[in-house]
């Protein structure tokens, strides 16, 4: 077997395509856009370069075929609550089912990462922020969401002989968009419809810098500081929704206020992948036309959450219901027969409590985020509870 650092245009192409290679007969696969993997090796896209690096290495058998693949990263930024040690990052892995193949894989990033003085290492994981490219399927095979992970079942064995640890489990919830509420969600939306305070809508109109503003008055309340996330600028929310308004759909993005003051967001998209899934990975003009072309012909019947947050004076008082409420009298005239949430991680129960609260919720997949240390003496410990 042969190692080789990705140092140029024909070993990057190649790491692209070992996925395709590997993972691209699995029954529920997607292909990911190249473009999304290629800009998180771009220094020039990827702002978190200026906290750290990166690197691959394809992996290849003695007869030259792909048979594996690997990223380590140094983040300055990656701390999770209680590390006590410094700690990098590997993602992008796609192997044989060979553990000895995994094992000059992990073997390699760990290497480079112990020159750059990490002592533990991550996996799999981003370069970059968490809504994308995080975490091991672990449960729920199913096609993947825009952006997520996407592995064959053996993968967790591979990391887990080589002596990876479960550091947090990453949970998705779903719910049917045209099942009936349940007695008590109808109950407690119809307590907080009494108040006249209240009053809830799904975007409106053109005026992103209204809602980007609201979005990030209520984003700041709820969830800075919570599990890694950071505080947004107004600004970041503006350019994410301007960035997001091709492929919007506005019937989805909701909004609730309490005296005209924001107080919980309910942000969410059609599944992209149902579209993408056209495209081969491919995202040139005559792409984006297909895409444009699939977009306005092939009904997406899947729409995910991206954020949903209540900012802490209105939790707890029934709110999450009033919103629900008030978006499925929308959702249930759309196309859409299916939901699917963002992960949760499970050092967080306050949230998964909210979410297996959020009207007739099920688990639909499981991610997981494992943990290596390089000193194996060293006591062990999961990701604290917040």
């Amino acid at each position: 077997m042969q190692l080789t650092e990705v140092t140029n245009a024909a070993t990057a192409k190649e790491f692209i395509q070992t996925n395709v290679i590997i993972c691209g007969k699995l029954p529920n696969y997607i292909r990911p856009l190249d473009k999304d993997v290629i800009e998180v090796f771009d220094k020039e896209k990827n702002k978190a370069f200026r906290f750290g690096e990166a690197t691959r290495w394809i992996l290849k058998d003695n007869d030259g075929q792909l048979i594996g693949r690997i990223a380590a990263f140094t983040n300055k930024k990656y701390r999770n609550k209680g590390d006590e040690i410094p700690v990098g990052g590997i993602g992008f892995f796609d192997c044989i089912n060979d553990q000895n193949a995994a094992d000059m894989l992990f073997d390699v990033a760990k290497h480079w990462l112990i020159t750059k003085g990490m002592q533990a290492m991550d996996g799999p994981i981003n370069f970059g922020e968490r809504d994308r490219w995080w975490g091991l399927v672990t449960e729920g095979f199913q096609s993947p969401l825009y952006c997520m992970n996407y592995n064959p079942p053996y993968y967790k064995d591979l990391f887990e002989t080589y002596g990876f640890k479960l550091f947090f489990n990453q949970v998705c919830f779903g719910v049917d968009p045209k099942k009936k509420f349940s007695p008590k969600t109808l109950q407690r939306h119809a307590e907080v419809a009494k108040d006249p305070g209240y009053r809830a809508e799904h975007m409106i109109g053109n005026d992103i810098v209204k809602y980007a503003t609201d979005f990030t008055t209520v984003y700041n309340k709820a969830w800075a500081g919570h599990g890694g996330l950071k505080e947004m600028k107004k600004e970041q929310s503006i350019l994410l929704f301007k960035k997001l308004k091709p492929v919007m759909d506005k019937k989805v993005l909701w909004f609730v206020y309490y005296k005209e003051e924001p107080i919980a967001i309910f942000i969410n998209l059609p599944d992209l992948n149902q579209w993408f899934r056209y495209l081969n990975g491919q995202f040139g003009l005559i792409d984006k036309l297909k895409f444009l072309w699939y977009k306005n012909t092939v009904a997406c019947t899947k729409f995910t959450g991206l954020v949903f947050g209540i900012v802490p004076e209105f939790q707890g008082k029934g709110v999450d219901s009033y919103l629900i409420v008030e978006a499925g009298k929308v959702v249930e005239t759309l196309p859409y027969t299916e939901y699917e949430m963002q992960w949760i991680g499970d050092f967080n129960p306050k949230m998964i409590n909210v979410a297996e609260n959020f009207g007739d919720t099920f688990r639909t997949r499981q991610l997981t985020t494992f943990r290596y240390q390089f000193d194996r003496t060293r006591p062990y410990q999961r990701h604290p509870i917040l």
